[in-house]
């Protein structure tokens, strides 16, 4: 996910690169770096769905919601979204906002989640396949592509799958390589039978191929794996009344929120782990029909 993964929970510390402060040191030395004449952005600049510098990514469109309320212009300081995006963006002043973060993440202060998404199963909807979670037998026969070290990988193994997949990479610069886009075109060209990937990946892509595919949310947590995740904004350690504006703006333009992640094919979860506006993911170890 170009990888996006700060927003998973495979999801760890270094994906962001760079040191970390301790809370103490980071909230004196950047308590004062909010430039309140524009709204600052850390983004990638070739990361659909999230963001690029066209501003044609869902976090753009976010950024110019919240920007509009300000009534402030949004301006962006970019980075691949690789090792030292943290140090090299947001911690070296160049901005004051990252729009998608892992509500545990450590690095940064978080703000209230402005969404929860899942990972999905996505495969060709005139294949003949009625796939619904992980434990379904047909995958034993069919070839699965997935993003290396992500939360589905660790269920498909326990089913001993490993066998049946093809890896595509976790870490790369999204300047040059797209795996997750390559991961569903390759979906839809029939060089895969089935894909799992973070969801707003799969629901975005997945609708801008000639191919219809089907994208199916998988469950909260799979064996105990957590397969969805509260995603933040994420801001600098002290910066305690900027993070409170935003999640003033958060809860006021939420519905808007959703509108426009919905626009983008991104399974949005609720509280009790039900898809907003969709279908119920089945419980884990079990399909739609058999949860009633």
């Amino acid at each position: 996910m170009g990888m996006r993964t700060r927003w998973l929970a495979l999801l760890t510390v270094a994906i962001w690169g760079g040191d970390v402060a301790s809370g103490a040191a980071q909230e004196t030395a950047t308590a004062d770096l909010v430039d309140r004449s524009a709204l600052r952005v850390c983004a990638d600049p070739n990361n659909l769905p999230f963001s690029n510098q066209a501003g044609e990514g869902f976090e753009n469109k976010v950024a110019e919601l919240l920007a509009e309320d300000l009534a402030v212009p949004v301006t962006y300081a970019y980075h691949p979204d690789t090792m030292g995006f943290i140090r090299n963006t947001l911690n070296a002043g160049h901005c004051d906002i990252v729009m998608g973060v892992g509500s545990a993440n450590e690095l940064l202060q978080n703000t209230n989640p402005y969404y929860t998404s899942t990972y999905a199963l996505v495969y060709p909807a005139d294949a003949g396949l009625s796939l619904e979670s992980l434990d379904d037998p047909a995958l034993e026969d069919l070839t699965i592509g997935a993003v290396a070290r992500t939360p589905p990988v660790t269920v498909l193994a326990k089913r001993g799958l490993l066998d049946n997949m093809k890896w595509y990479h976790l870490m790369v610069d999204t300047r040059h390589y797209s795996p997750t886009r390559d991961l569903v075109e390759d979906v839809a060209s029939g060089k895969l039978d089935v894909g799992v990937l973070w969801g707003p990946i799969a629901g975005y892509w997945a609708s801008r191929q000639e191919v219809p595919l089907e994208v199916v949310p998988l469950p909260a947590k799979v064996d105990g794996v957590p397969m969805s995740f509260r995603i933040s904004m994420g801001v600098r350690h002290g910066e305690h009344d900027w993070k409170r504006q935003l999640n003033a703006l958060i809860a006021e333009h939420q519905d808007e929120i959703n509108e426009i992640l919905h626009e983008y094919g991104v399974p949005l979860l609720d509280r009790q782990g039900r898809v907003i506006g969709g279908a119920e993911p089945a419980p884990a170890g079990e399909s739609r029909d058999a949860a009633g």
